[in-house]
């Protein structure tokens, strides 16, 4: 009906002059420019959660504010670019504030790093020009002097700890995630003693029930005995009923496969320098009946964000122990990165180290 009378104006109009805003089409029926778009209301979008804090400094002296920590650095200091100014809020001119440093203390995660004149304090330890001290949960931080408490930390992540292992706990700090896998993931980590940063890499004992645990804690085991220079250092071992904490040594460059994707192709020289450090690997892996079974530009990695520097073979979480005069019969690896016999000859005559020789191939095919 609504059509009907819409079509009945429109010749209704016909006879006489078209006018600006009703114009009919020969039919009697309104053309497109007749019809109303009617705008649709658009789908809002979601907000981004926002960023919890991992830590909080709250003031015990007079003139300092309370300071939530949601970047991974923050410099403290009288000098306007610092990113905590040292000074008395109700007077800027006032002296109080002289005896701290222009650039005074950086706090950073779980350390505290020093940069003053007269001192900067945890829990009345003197941390030292340019020297660094861990900063535990409820730590006291006094500036200048012991005696002149100004902060007290609270480390807001640490609730997130109550599941790791203790002796971990005692030792490690977790922050953020810096990577994932179909295993698990890696978290950046500090030990406490020395604010040294290291990789733990959180595992569930669920991914290996097919092919049992005693399987993947054997790869640890091996990992501590792997001493070649290109191969991933494993540095500490823990394990609950269901889960295991490897801690790697941490390198800063990440995977090969972020710096092959953001580029057409390496440069020939980082590509030799890379191709040579695998191949070292790879031959003492293989002089130690070891065969890896899943070399990919993912389980390469990289000790810095520079084009010339030490790679690690890592991720040995399909490598076995290749006994003499024995074939592997299993199928597994990454697909785009496998040797023909692991898919054709997997279940009947197997495959021996040399599928690990065809997936380097494959690696320096993709650079």
């Amino acid at each position: 009906p609504c059509c009907e009378s819409q079509s009945q104006q429109g010749s209704s109009s016909s006879s006489g002059p078209a006018s600006g805003s009703q114009s009919s089409s020969g039919s009697g029926t309104l053309s497109s420019v007749d019809t109303l778009s009617v705008p649709l209301a658009s789908v809002p979008e979601e907000p981004e959660p926002e960023p919890k804090p991992w830590g909080q400094l709250i003031p015990m002296a007079r003139g300092f504010r309370s300071h939530d920590c949601l970047e991974e650095q923050y410099l403290f200091g009288r000098d306007s670019q610092c990113n905590y100014v040292l000074e008395d809020p109700e007077d800027k001119r006032s002296r109080k504030f002289r005896i701290y440093s222009k650039k005074h203390f950086r706090i950073f995660r779980v350390f505290v790093e020093d940069f003053s004149n007269n001192g900067t304090f945890v829990d009345g330890l003197k941390v030292g020009r340019n020297k660094k001290l861990p900063l535990l949960n409820k730590a006291v931080l006094s500036l200048a002097e012991p005696q002149n408490r100004v902060f007290i930390f609270i480390d807001l992540m640490s609730d997130d700890q109550s599941s790791l292992p203790k002796a971990l706990q005692d030792k490690y700090l977790l922050t953020r995630q810096i990577g994932t896998g179909v295993c698990g993931e890696v978290r950046l980590a500090f030990e406490r003693a020395t604010c040294r940063k290291l990789a733990i890499k959180i595992i569930k004992k669920s991914n290996f029930q097919s092919e049992g645990s005693h399987h993947y804690v054997s790869c640890v085991l091996t990992d501590f005995c792997l001493l070649q220079p290109c191969l991933m250092k494993t540095e500490d071992f823990y394990q609950t009923e269901d889960s295991y904490y490897i801690i790697l040594e941490l390198m800063e460059g990440g995977e090969l496969f972020e710096k092959v994707k953001s580029r057409q192709q390496l440069n020939e020289d980082v590509a030799k320098l890379y191709f040579y450090q695998m191949l070292c690997a790879v031959q003492y892996l293989h002089r130690n009946g070891i065969i890896h079974r899943d070399l990919k530009p993912e389980n390469i990695l990289l000790s810095s964000n520079e084009d010339a520097c030490l790679i690690k073979v890592t991720d040995f979480n399909q490598s076995r122990i290749l006994e003499e005069a024995a074939l592997m019969k299993t199928l597994c690896g990454t697909p785009s990165y496998l040797a023909p016999e692991v898919f054709t000859h997997a279940s009947t005559t197997g495959y021996g180290l040399a599928v690990d020789a065809w997936s380097l191939g494959v690696l320096l095919f993709v650079w």
